[in-house]
């Protein structure tokens, strides 16, 4: 997997995170400015977390690839 089909996937999981947090909440159908601080707080969360355990499964995988190596750094 490129870094750009990575980035893709990832960025796919964490649309799914924070559409499943939204859905749980029951908010997914109201617009964005509806949100509250605390509601944009948790998707941003969800997005993070989402990247963190998706790097760390990476990092695991390859890691001797560039890309992993990368993600190491940012992790520290």
């Amino acid at each position: 997997m490129t870094d750009d089909e990575w980035q893709a996937h990832v960025t796919r999981e964490a649309a799914k995170a924070i559409g499943e947090w939204l859905e749980g909440r029951g908010g997914l159908q109201q617009p964005i400015r509806c949100l509250t601080m605390p509601d944009l707080e948790a998707t941003a969360q969800n997005a993070i977390s989402t990247f963190i355990v998706k790097a760390s499964q990476r990092i695991a995988n390859r890691p001797d690839e560039p890309g992993s190596q990368k993600l190491s750094m940012l992790l520290l």
